[in-house]
């Protein structure tokens, strides 16, 4: 992972203690696409419960005190660690999720972001399109991932707590659409929800600082 990453996931670690890293912008930043409402539901309540679930898991372990990326390779899966595995997954997912997204994202890639995508995908508007159709159509809770493997860029998705990092791809973001990330806000449109992060927050400053 680039030095971004590497600091990024040392913000959920105290010790042998996994921690709720803060968000990287106040709970009402992301309105009127994300409501303080839900923002404070989803980080609060489900992220933190992710934090908490597994500090109790690995409690006592050899796990513990391993960086969540450590600990997502050696579970993954493995049925007799698929809580750890969840639990560690999700914590991850989401920090990159909320630095995914920000206040003053969408809009128009870094130079050299935008010549990687539409060296693989055409133009930034295909990417953007592919971004979002697997972001609706993935079955279920799960992720839509922008990912680097070699030198291109491909779109991906996995299902409940799963992610890149399990498959030797790199990602440089992702979209949750998990039900509790857009329901208070969308309810059942989640179309809605997605295409208007991708125009509005979609962090690409971020996806470029990722870039190998």
């Amino acid at each position: 992972m680039s030095n971004t990453l590497e600091n990024f996931s040392k913000a959920a670690q105290s010790g042998n203690t996994y921690v709720l890293a803060p968000l990287p912008y106040a709970d009402n930043a992301l309105e009127p696409v994300i409501s303080a409402h839900t923002l404070s539901f989803h980080y609060g309540k489900h992220h933190k419960a992710y934090v908490d679930n597994l500090n109790k898991l690995v409690a006592d372990t050899p796990l513990a005190g391993k960086s969540l990326e450590e600990i997502i390779k050696e579970t993954a899966g493995q049925a007799d660690k698929a809580g750890i595995f969840n639990n560690a997954a999700q914590v991850w997912n989401h920090m990159f999720y909320w630095h995914s997204l920000n206040p003053k994202g969408g809009g128009e890639p870094p130079a050299a972001l935008k010549q990687k995508i539409e060296a693989s995908f055409g133009s930034v508007d295909a990417c953007k399109k592919e971004f979002a159709n697997a972001a609706v159509t993935q079955f279920g809770s799960g992720w839509a991932w922008l990912v680097q493997e070699g030198d291109k860029l491909a779109i991906a998705k996995t299902s409940n707590a799963d992610s890149p990092i399990t498959k030797n791809s790199r990602p440089l973001l992702t979209i949750d659409v998990w039900e509790h990330a857009y329901y208070l806000d969308y309810q059942n449109r989640r179309p809605d929800y997605v295409n208007t992060i991708l125009d509005k927050l979609i962090n690409w400053e971020f996806a470029a600082a990722n870039l190998s």
